[in-house]
């Protein structure tokens, strides 16, 4: 078991308290990373203290029903969403954008994950949704570079995203290193070599580069993080960014709608 000074456990505390009042995980939180793991410790056992994780929302909170809501009305700039100075590449033209920047240590992020799914069960036709693993600092990197990795496999499914949220909030295991992460995938089924060799290959850091390089553009500093048509960024407690988010696609809509003059 790893020991922690005072020193140490406070300033993760501070992180902790700071990300709950943002509303989100701030790109300073990082968990203790766990070392490599001997053959006593398998990737499915906790290694180090599970208060490192960013889980100040219970973890229980993912698991709630949730309710269809509403797209929020008479939006406004600096309340409801940041204008991107600078916006976003839209990967389709034609369509409108919702990207979700995102950490799988991070508590807010696995609490949004439910309203999240829920709205996208129904999304509009001409909605293109595109997960944006962050790579804000090193750690949160390692996860970006699995999730890229096994996106380039043609591995990666909701089922599987859910159950790397689930295995770090729900049963408390750090997944936040390569060797962690080989064998959670591995005990996914997806071939450890294979993985290994797309966590370092070339398309991946291009990936994580373009990655960094969205969020410096958005002027992201945490997440969860959503950005519509590349142009509004949207952060906070789950439902209400979801309203928000509707509010801003129904917006889009109605503009695109609009007879040009």
């Amino acid at each position: 078991m790893m020991l922690h000074t005072q020193t140490r456990w406070a300033g993760l505390l501070s992180i902790a308290v700071l990300s709950t009042l943002l509303g989100g995980c701030d790109k300073a939180a990082t968990p203790e990373v766990a070392p490599e793991t001997t053959p006593e410790t398998t990737a499915t056992e906790s290694v180090g203290p599970s208060a490192a994780v960013a889980t100040d929302t219970p973890p229980t909170a993912a698991q709630a029903p949730v309710e269809q809501i509403a797209a929020a009305t008479n939006l406004v700039e600096g309340r409801d969403y940041t204008v991107i100075k600078s916006p976003l590449t839209l990967e389709k033209p034609g369509q409108i954008e919702v990207r979700e920047f995102f950490w799988y240590g991070c508590g807010h992020c696995y609490a949004l994950e439910p309203h999240l799914n829920n709205w996208l069960a129904t999304k509009p036709t001409d909605v293109n949704f595109i997960r944006t693993p962050a790579a804000l600092n090193p750690v949160w990197e390692q996860n970006a570079r699995a999730y890229y990795a096994v996106e380039g496999m043609g591995k990666m499914s909701n089922a599987l995203h859910e159950q790397l949220f689930t295995t770090i909030h729900q049963k408390q295991q750090q997944i936040f290193d390569q060797p962690s992460l080989t064998k959670f995938y591995s005990a996914a089924g997806i071939d450890a070599a294979q993985f290994n060799s797309a966590y370092n290959s070339f398309a991946v850091s291009t990936k994580i580069n373009q990655s960094k390089k969205m969020a410096q553009q958005a002027g992201l500093s945490g997440v969860p993080a959503l950005v519509v048509n590349g142009q509004y960024l949207v952060g906070g407690e789950p439902q209400r960014v979801i309203a928000i988010v509707k509010g801003l696609i129904e917006q889009a809509q109605q503009a695109q709608a609009a007879p040009t003059r």
